[in-house]
């Protein structure tokens, strides 16, 4: 490091401890890369971090004032040792860059005693055609973590508490520092010992094993509302995993399904199906039913009705989602059946028909005839 740790950071060379950490915090977070994007920035960032880090510390600061460079470099900021060892360099950088979003290192120590909120969870679910279209309720069977009835979520035995972690004196976390190219910065882990607790469980409760919650199935009846489609999400409040520590519940999601039906398909809000008809049928009219999605329908088909002709059912369709009281048209595309074979009485029929039609129009043939008829 060329320059000298004291004029990088601005103070005498007998300037107290407490000197150096308000010049240190003052400069640390004008010159963080994070906050400061001029050219040399970070390098200036980086000769901050590192002469605070031999400044703080008695043993260094003194082999410095007697050797300089030569007498830090090989010793001091080593990465590996433990957070005590860094005079509370961590705990400064922590407090100048508790705002920064995009700071290295976490933004607070303290442990996580309080109610953890349960996850949330998803379950997929297959509907038929019709359930879709009108809704109604579904019985489900959800597995879930639930709170430990026997020991209401403490994980404890009965009778039995907790005591303070030793492996973080009830922190909850674990601090190291590490070496980087910004300098040396802390890192803080959650404890492995009391997986961030703080406490430890001196008897476990044997009903969940300590966990304070316990897997179980769960019958729930849920509402599907009319006019659902495919990827349609629900969501079960509170029907998710239990919390800890008498956290809330998470939410459940259910998404739908739903299943093709043989006679109906369906685009947005409409359904659409087919019917067939016999030629006659076209050429004179008539009345036939037709399945619907409510039922049995009579509709009127018109004479002269051409192949492939669309009739629609007026609010017949699915209802709209959140609106159920509006809802889509059924279309029915009619198609026509053109016999292959004729008997010798129904050519005869229309061949004397054909004849006729062909006198006023000047063509003739059955062929011709029923191609007239039936064009596109």
């Amino acid at each position: 490091m060329a320059g000298d740790y004291y004029q990088i950071l601005g103070v005498s060379r007998d300037a107290s401890k407490e000197e150096l950490k308000r010049s240190y915090r003052r400069l640390a977070r004008k010159y963080h890369p994070d906050v400061n994007k001029e050219p040399g920035a970070e390098e200036r960032f980086k000769e901050i971090n590192r002469a605070y880090e031999v400044l703080s510390e008695p043993e260094t600061r003194s082999r410095y004032d007697r050797f300089g460079e030569a007498g830090v470099s090989s010793g001091a900021g080593a990465s590996g040792f433990e957070y005590g060892d860094m005079g509370g360099f961590a705990d400064i950088f922590e407090s100048i860059f508790s705002g920064f979003g995009g700071a290295a290192g976490p933004t607070t120590s303290r442990r996580r005693t309080g109610p953890v909120r349960g996850d949330d969870l998803r379950l997929d679910l297959k509907l038929e055609f019709r359930e879709a279209v009108f809704g109604g309720e579904k019985q489900i069977r959800i597995p879930h973590l639930e709170t430990c009835q026997v020991c209401t979520g403490s994980g404890a035995k009965p009778g039995t508490g907790s005591r303070s972690c030793s492996t973080c004196n009830g922190v909850g976390q674990v601090k190291r520092a590490t070496r980087t190219p910004f300098g040396s910065f802390a890192q803080v882990s959650t404890c492995p010992t009391c997986n961030g607790a703080g406490t430890v469980i001196e008897s476990k409760c044997e009903a969940c094993n300590g966990a304070g919650r316990k897997q179980e199935t769960k019958k729930l009846k849920i509402t599907i509302p009319p006019g659902v489609d495919n990827g349609t999400r629900l969501r079960v409040s509170g029907e998710g995993d239990a919390g800890v520590r008498n956290g809330t519940s998470g939410d459940l999601y259910v998404y739908l399904f739903v299943e093709s039906d043989k006679e109906f398909t369906r685009e947005g809000i409409n359904i659409s199906s087919e019917i067939s008809i016999s030629y006659l049928q076209a050429i004179l009219g008539c009345r036939v039913e037709v399945p619907t999605v409510d039922g049995k329908e009579e509709v009127t088909i018109p004479a002269g009705t051409q192949p492939n002709k669309v009739v629609i059912l007026e609010n017949k369709g699915v209802p709209r989602l959140g609106n159920p009281v509006s809802r889509g048209n059924h279309l029915i595309t009619v198609k026509v059946e053109i016999p292959t074979k004729l008997n010798a009485e129904e050519k005869e029929l229309l061949e004397k028909l054909a004849t006729i039609k062909g006198e006023s129009s000047g063509k003739g043939g059955l062929e011709g005839f029923l191609g007239g008829l039936f064009h596109k």
